[in-house]
């Protein structure tokens, strides 16, 4: 379905290269994505738009009969129930193309990844200091 020949190295790149209804649906996820983590940065890793705050937060990316997003293991297992309507895998949830987006799930996933990587750089922050602390005792 992407016409593009080289990878792209911005999201705007990734867009342009599908036809104009599925141009929409990644605009969208987008814009979603950026309402819920506003600190987020664009940029493209895997070939996929990809948005980063206190590392990975989710990937997306469009096929022939699906949006495939991609929030990490932890960010399905945390919506189970509520992507049971959806063909997913380890870290990748299919939207198919011919079904309403759910951009609502979409923005529960993304904020509560970067809820998730907060913490983590929190507790490795905690980690780093404690250590600190016990060298300098030494």
């Amino acid at each position: 379905m992407n016409k593009q020949q080289s990878v792209p190295t911005t999201i705007d790149e990734y867009i342009v290269g599908f036809p104009d209804d599925v141009q929409k649906i990644l605009e969208k996820i987008r814009t979603t994505i950026k309402q819920a983590a506003p600190e987020a940065e664009e940029t493209i890793k895997y070939a996929m738009p990809t948005f980063v705050l206190d590392g990975n937060l989710v990937y997306f990316a469009a096929f022939q009969h699906h949006i495939g997003f991609y929030p990490v293991p932890t960010g399905i297992k945390a919506f189970q129930e509520e992507l049971s309507a959806y063909k997913t895998g380890k870290g990748s949830i299919q939207f198919p193309l011919d079904r309403e987006i759910p951009f609502d799930l979409i923005t529960k996933i993304v904020k509560f990844r970067v809820m998730e990587n907060a913490e983590r750089r929190a507790t490795k922050a905690a980690t780093k200091a404690a250590a600190k602390k016990k060298s300098v005792k030494s």
